[in-house]
């Protein structure tokens, strides 16, 4: 696969329409030819210790930022034609199905491909386990910024690269 968009998202709670931020990585041609990165404000609006834990984000850091059909109308374009790929598809495709739902927009039914199931494939019991970090590194990709939206993105669309 030559042409695709990986994307990753962060959420506020265990609600998956609760959307806090996205990550978006272009790749055409086999190169990374476009990066978008935006907080958004999560529906809905309430925060989980554990996702806290998980990426850093709190209510002050998404109080003033956008709403996701704001953010959508942004990505949109970017994305428009080329297949979705995300690490572990099914949590990334579910909380974009759930606040699509959220906020009534029609769905387009974009295509995913997953690259944790394309990394079972590819690297079986050679690696210790399937994370995107651990993925990452094994394709030659250095993730520092863990959890951070547009570095997974950045980190999928390299394992992408290499494996899909």
């Amino acid at each position: 696969m030559k042409d695709f968009a990986a994307i990753d998202f962060e959420t506020a709670n265990e609600i998956p329409s609760s959307v806090c931020s996205v990550g978006v990585v272009v790749v055409r041609n086999g190169e990374i030819v476009e990066r978008f990165y935006s907080l958004i404000h999560p529906e809905p609006e309430y925060y989980q210790w554990f996702c806290q834990r998980v990426h850093g984000l709190c209510e002050e850091d998404t109080d003033g930022a956008p709403v996701f059909p704001e953010v959508w109308e942004r990505i949109e374009p970017l994305i428009e034609g080329l297949p979705l790929v995300a690490h572990n598809a099914c949590f990334d495709e579910g909380c974009l199905k759930a606040v699509f739902r959220v906020y009534q927009m029609a769905y387009p039914d974009y295509e995913f491909f997953d690259t944790l199931s394309a990394s079972r494939r590819a690297f079986g019991c050679r690696l210790p386990n399937h994370q995107l970090q651990t993925v990452a590194a094994a394709c030659g990709y250095d993730l520092t910024q863990h959890h951070h939206a547009l570095a997974d993105a950045e980190a999928c669309a390299n394992i992408a690269i290499k494996i899909l």
